[in-house]
């Protein structure tokens, strides 16, 4: 009674959508099918070509701008109304396929853009390449969200804020921009925050579709264990991924706090000079500086990172001069 209740508030009878109506949103092989795809292929690949130009030009603006026309989202819920309804949509094809698509195109602009041109140093690929449980929390309440508006007609005007919100598309590009700049374990994390975000997704959305009561009758107990047990699988295992990665950035941000502690103690004989700036990118410490003069014996610097940081990481230093300094490996 009181989950009715609940229900009834959150999504009143008089403004829920219907089963037909929902499926005819979510679901690509619905009414016109050739026009449904035209649309669909043709903004997804308008849509991963400008976040590509906002990652590679570090334009949030058009990230975002990227976001709200990328569709996405339509084949991910379109999974989760599947799974309520245990009938096959084909969205999983769809999806897949827009992976492939966006990771693609993602590529395609890294290997056009000289190689000299630094791509992995922006915010647009730093923000996206180290997920924390933060993401999934995020994710899941916005997945709700979705699925709210989704269902109910008077509150359509938010997807727009649910898309933004919902990082689909830009990781997808990220991920084919660090494969094509030759830094798989930076792609390796861009994906598992797309994963993340789409999983995200389908769980809330098969929680909010079937709470509503958009199913068909029973299925046999076993088919509902084996659904139950392959979403809390892959729940469990990308909550696992993200705390390693929230644990893993906690690390790496101690790390830069000292680096910048050691280098500031070997400029210390120049009154003048100081430690703007230092940041891990991929493997590599980049220590930028801001001195009048020369600066004291690289290999000084290495000594004193001996013990602070694991042994064999590169470390670059930089100037206010623009002089790029490869000081050389940790414990080397």
């Amino acid at each position: 009674m009181r989950a009715a209740a609940l229900r009834d508030r959150l999504v009143p009878a008089a403004q829920r959508r219907t089963l037909e109506e929902l499926a005819a949103d979510l679901d690509l092989r619905e009414g016109e099918r050739a026009s449904r795809l035209s649309a669909f292929w043709t903004m997804l690949v308008l849509s991963s070509i400008i976040a590509a130009a906002g990652v590679i030009s570090d334009s949030t603006a058009t990230v975002i701008g990227a976001m709200i026309i990328a569709p996405l989202s339509t084949p991910i819920m379109g999974l989760a109304l599947g799974l309520v309804k245990r009938s096959r949509t084909g969205a999983a094809w769809f999806v897949l396929g827009g992976v492939c698509a966006v990771v693609g195109i993602g590529l395609l602009a890294s290997l056009v853009m000289p190689g000299t041109f630094e791509l992995l140093a922006n915010s647009q690929i730093a923000g996206r390449t180290s997920p924390g449980i933060a993401d999934l929390v995020a994710a899941v309440a916005t997945g709700l969200a979705g699925a709210v508006a989704l269902a109910r007609r008077d509150v359509a005007a938010v997807l727009p804020g649910v898309a933004i919100a919902i990082s689909l598309v830009p990781p997808l590009v990220v991920v084919g921009v660090c494969l094509g700049r030759g830094a798989p374990w930076l792609a390796l994390g861009a994906l598992v925050l797309f994963l993340s975000n789409m999983l995200s997704l389908v769980m809330a959305g098969t929680f909010v579709f079937a709470a509503l009561g958009y199913t068909v009758p029973p299925a046999p107990a076993l088919s509902r264990g084996r659904a139950v047990l392959v979403l809390g699988g892959l729940g469990v295992l990308v909550t696992a991924v993200l705390v390693g990665s929230t644990v893993a950035n906690y690390v790496f941000s101690r790390w830069e706090s000292q680096v910048k502690q050691v280098a500031g103690a070997w400029l210390a004989g120049d009154r003048d000079a100081s430690v703007t700036d230092v940041q891990l990118q991929s493997d590599t410490f980049r220590i930028a500086v801001r001195t009048p003069g020369e600066l004291p014996p690289v290999a000084d610097l290495l000594d004193r990172l001996r013990g602070v940081v694991p042994d064999g990481m590169p470390v670059v230093v930089q100037t206010t001069q623009g002089r790029l300094i490869t000081v050389g490996k940790v414990g080397s």
